[in-house]
């Protein structure tokens, strides 16, 4: 099946499609089976990560798809203990042999991990990995306005991506204001709220799905694309799968969009970027 999810253009000249499948918390013997089913829905870009222990599943599911590697986007990221100068080598190279790839298409530092104090030293392995071809396009995750403005201080490559917890009760419209101008794409981590919140309990949600004829999730993906975000709900369930892809036959309108900027509460559900130090 084509897919027919629109594409990003990232700082480093790549196309990101800009949904996708996340499979954190994704047991390992299920991940073939979803990231299978997935591709036969018309995903093609999965957010995968070291710590998520399931890179082997996911990279059977790869192999055996048939799919071109040009067709997929595949990401992956250094956990906080493979930090500092030497260690990010070794870590890719373990993840490429467990998804079977020669690269991926995009490596992220998964937290800054500030009391380590080590995300410096790893965005420059991350520069030489990607300079030898291992990664095309290299990023972070969770990293606040402060951590991007040591980044800049040591390096002048900017990262392509920053992957943040981002949702209706938690929209980051300030990291949002300080990196993209930067020319650095914004993801979004647990785009439906982890189920941490009840979405029928969000204002005005309700009444824009049911004006669209969609379901509440459906219409917080399709907010995320109109956003200009990237997006990988992550779910086990085929059923699920097609639903959240089906999010390209509706647009939101000028009311629909403020309702929604509206719900944002600087509600975090999961845990903050100075308090990631595993």
């Amino acid at each position: 099946m084509t897919s027919t999810v629109p594409e990003l253009t990232l700082n480093s000249g790549y196309r990101i499609p800009q949904l996708g499948l996340g499979v954190f918390l994704v047991p390992q013997d299920e991940a073939q089976r979803v990231v299978t089913d997935a591709l036969e829905v018309g995903y093609r870009h999965i957010d995968n990560a070291a710590v998520y222990r399931n890179e082997e599943g996911v990279g059977r599911a790869l192999a055996e798809s048939g799919i071109a590697r040009d067709e997929l986007f595949i990401t992956t990221k250094l956990w906080n203990t493979e930090q500092g100068s030497d260690a990010p080598r070794p870590a890719l190279e373990e993840s490429l042999e467990k998804l079977g790839l020669d690269y991926v298409d995009l490596y992220l530092i998964h937290w800054p991990a500030p009391q380590r104090d080590l995300y410096v030293e790893s965005w420059q392995a991350l520069e030489q990995l990607r300079d030898e071809g291992l990664v095309r396009s290299i990023g972070v995750s969770n990293f606040e306005p402060e951590h991007l403005d040591r980044l800049a201080e040591h390096s002048s490559v900017i990262p392509a991506v920053n992957q943040v917890e981002l949702h209706p009760a938690l929209q980051q419209r300030e990291l949002r204001g300080v990196q993209e101008p930067r020319g650095i794409l914004t993801e979004a981590w647990g785009p439906l709220g982890q189920a941490k919140y009840a979405l029928e309990e969000m204002p005005g949600l309700s009444e824009i799905a049911t004006k669209h004829s969609k379901t509440l999730p459906q219409v917080i993906l399709r907010w995320h694309i109109q956003e200009g975000v990237i997006v990988f709900p992550k779910t086990t369930k085929k059923e699920r799968l097609k639903e959240n892809f089906e999010v390209f036959d509706f647009e939101l309108d000028a009311s629909d969009m403020a309702a929604m900027k509206a719900m944002d509460q600087g509600m975090r559900v999961g845990t903050h970027p100075n308090e990631g130090n595993w």
